[in-house]
């Protein structure tokens, strides 16, 4: 699969709320997610393998008590990278509902993703 066709299924599938289909579909098994320095409520900056990304995702979304709304832009492709802008309009458990925008770039090899990072503020 082509970074294009990559990046293109993953917006598909984020926009229907599918990240868990995603991961499965789209990643290696060896890849690597990476969040800002900072991150709070344990979440670990850098987890390696699919299976600890699986389950970093399911605490996240765990954490969520409500979704309002969000949105994905479309990716840009450049060689073997993409990215793109995610927004979530979230309530979280405990802590309230917040709007939250970061910049999602992704590396693809062999037809699947083996890195995603993560930009956005911290705090």
């Amino acid at each position: 699969m082509s970074t294009e066709a990559v990046a293109k299924r993953l917006v598909e599938l984020c926009r229907a709320g599918e990240y868990e289909k995603a991961q499965r579909e789209l990643y290696a098994e060896n890849a690597v997610s990476i969040e800002p320095e900072g991150v709070s409520d344990g979440m670990q900056v850098r987890v390696e393998g699919l299976a600890g990304i699986f389950e970093k995702t399911r605490q996240f979304q765990s954490a969520i008590e409500q979704v309002h709304g969000g949105s994905v832009s479309d990716p840009v492709v450049a060689g073997n990278w993409f990215s793109c802008e995610m927004t979530v309009d979230i309530t979280m458990k405990g802590r309230g509902r917040s709007v939250m925008t970061e910049i999602c770039v992704y590396h693809v090899k062999d037809g699947k993703v083996d890195l995603e990072q993560f930009f956005y503020d911290v705090g």
